[in-house]
């Protein structure tokens, strides 16, 4: 008996120790029922297809995915572990999120979370750093990191670029990054920008008696990614940042995997996520997004602000920092919604960024909400100070450092002049 969307709908099933299992939201197209679109969703992603097949084998239904839960628009989806290729990201997600996204069945559906059984778990090495280890890195045990990526992001010079970096670092930041579509433009070079950033960097260093990191953007085709990463490591830096949509999932594997002999730290940006996650109804969530960066094994990721100009609502932002932060999630009680529970076994925690559209007012919320296991990232909130890059680095750094001592903005301002501009420039 040839098997219809309605029989991938298994309501009394009760998911196998090492099944798989995605939570979707959905609504069902024009004329079908929920039930259908659910069925049609497992059936495309396992065994299924539109009509009844001659070549299906007998028990092929075994390896059916299986809706085992239907809440409202909800839907949750077991899948036999034996549907994938353990240590293939593109193949996962090639079944869990690949066609069932244009099936007329559906109108609108969002994948919106992932639980990897533990045996799909054990094939990755995840991140090589982690928290632990970056902080190590820079010898700071307890306060946020503080970082800036370079403004403008796009036009300086590789001289300019590493004069800017310089004055960043002096006035505070522990890091300066590039922006996500800097690479190796005619005006700014790759090779020539890292140099002469990485020794602007020692320089820093030699002056303030602090650790300095530069992550140059190493965004290109694989093989071309790879010797970057490498040119950077022989040049002496200690971080490589990647553009993890643009470059895939093939890619960003690959480069893990070549890290175990580089030894870089890998910072994670998320340029063009969006397209697909913005919406509440319809794509790949970021959580989602964020657990597979952290199988894969970055070690910095960023998540969201919640304040600033990117449109990063707070509880998606606390859940994708919680998740990428702990071993494992019980407390699912705060509209966080972290829908399936991970047990992350042997698997890193990554370090959570905040970045986009910040200055120093904000500083005292993000710490309050996300905790000082967050590195903070200010572009136009450091280079945008009227006094300068150098102030405007001093100005962030004395807020971390006296959120930190218990004191309030306006006490931190007493003390900071630089802060004090910071606010009256920025109050409104």
């Amino acid at each position: 008996m040839p098997m219809r969307y309605v029989d991938y709908v298994k309501l009394n099933y009760k998911p196998a120790k090492q099944d798989l299992i995605c939570e979707f939201y959905m609504e069902a197209g024009k004329g079908k029922s929920l039930k259908e679109a659910a069925g049609a969703v497992a059936a495309e992603s396992s065994v299924g297809t539109w009509t009844a097949v001659t070549t299906a084998p007998a028990g092929i239904g075994k390896l059916a995915a299986k809706v085992f839960s239907i809440k409202g628009n909800y839907i949750k989806v077991a899948y036999p572990i034996e549907l994938f290729e353990l240590n293939n990201v593109p193949q996962i997600m090639s079944s869990i999120a690949g066609n069932i996204f244009g099936m007329k069945e559906v109108k609108n559906l969002k994948l919106l979370d992932v639980d990897f059984p533990d045996k799909l778990i054990k094939q990755f090495k995840g991140p090589l750093f982690g928290i632990k280890g970056v902080r190590k890195t820079f010898g700071i045990k307890k306060r946020p990191l503080l970082g800036t990526i370079i403004k403008p992001k796009l036009g300086l010079d590789s001289a300019r670029h590493a004069k800017v970096a310089y004055e960043a670092w002096v006035g505070g930041c522990d890091i300066v990054k590039d922006d996500e579509n800097l690479s190796s433009q005619s005006f700014n070079n790759f090779k020539k920008r890292v140099k002469l950033s990485l020794k602007a960097r020692d320089k820093a260093e030699k002056e303030t008696g602090s650790i300095k990191a530069y992550m140059p953007n190493i965004t290109a085709e694989t093989r071309e990614m790879l010797r970057r990463a490498k040119f950077v490591k022989k040049e002496g830096g200690k971080y490589a940042m990647v553009d993890i949509v643009s470059v895939g999932w093939s890619a960003l594997q690959t480069l893990r995997e070549e890290n175990e002999d580089l030894k870089l730290i890998l910072h994670a940006h998320r340029a063009g996520y969006a397209a697909f996650s913005r919406n509440p109804k319809h794509g790949i969530s970021m959580l989602v997004i964020a657990k597979l960066v952290r199988l894969i094994g970055v070690d910095q990721l960023h998540i969201g602000t919640i304040v600033g100009k990117m449109d990063t609502p707070k509880k998606e932002v606390v859940a994708i920092d919680q998740e990428i932060e702990e071993r494992i999630i019980k407390d699912k009680s705060l509209e966080k919604r972290h829908l399936l529970e991970e047990n992350w076994l042997h698997i890193k925690p990554v370090f959570a960024v905040c970045s986009g559209g910040l200055n120093p007012l904000h500083v005292p919320y993000l710490m309050k909400v996300l905790g000082n296991n967050i590195i903070i990232q200010a572009g136009g909130g450091i280079h945008g100070h009227k006094l300068g890059t150098r102030a405007g680095s001093k100005a962030m750094l004395d807020v971390i450092e006296g959120v930190m001592e218990g004191k309030s903005l306006a006490e931190i301002a007493s003390e900071s002049r630089e802060l004090a501009v910071a606010i009256k420039q920025w109050k409104k």
